[in-house]
């Protein structure tokens, strides 16, 4: 199990492959993002995309998918998130593309008010097929310390 005390700043991980599909796309856009250019092919060829593409919120989750899975992997003690920050969707995801994260380890800190409980920033990239970035964000995550009385 991996606890705060675990965390070192600079920490690198690679994980993931996830396929885009053209029925997933079109799903989670006609329920949640249902901009034309996420649900029509015609609609999609005449804006700056060029054709179908996912939704930024779909990329969110598919990445989170992904995080979560690694989480399972390596047995996290992981407690959620307070949120995210800078967001950012740097390049279009289409169907047919497979997506990978890489997470890195920027900032921790235990909490004052709750000794169990570490605080930790890591900076997310989603990347294609191609090694292209098309999303980046910084995550703030709450995670169970192995001794509440210990110090960093």
């Amino acid at each position: 199990m991996i606890f705060y005390e675990d965390l070192a700043i600079g920490t690198t991980r690679n994980f993931g492959a996830y396929e885009v599909t053209r029925e997933e796309v079109m799903e989670f856009a006609s329920k949640y993002d249902p901009q034309p250019f996420h649900l029509d092919d015609e609609a999609a060829a005449e804006t700056h995309f060029g054709r179908l593409s996912a939704s930024g919120w779909h990329t969110c989750s598919m990445t989170m998918r992904m995080m979560v899975e690694n989480m399972m992997n390596e047995k996290s003690a992981g407690l959620g998130s307070p949120g995210v920050d800078q967001l950012r969707w740097t390049k279009p995801v289409y169907p047919g593309d497979t997506l990978r994260c890489e997470t890195e380890v920027i900032e921790k800190r235990r909490s004052a008010s709750r000794p169990e409980m570490g605080i930790f920033k890591s900076r997310i990239r989603t990347f294609n097929q191609n090694d292209k970035i098309v999303l980046e964000m910084v995550s703030n995550a709450l995670i169970r310390t192995r001794d509440p009385d210990g110090s960093d």
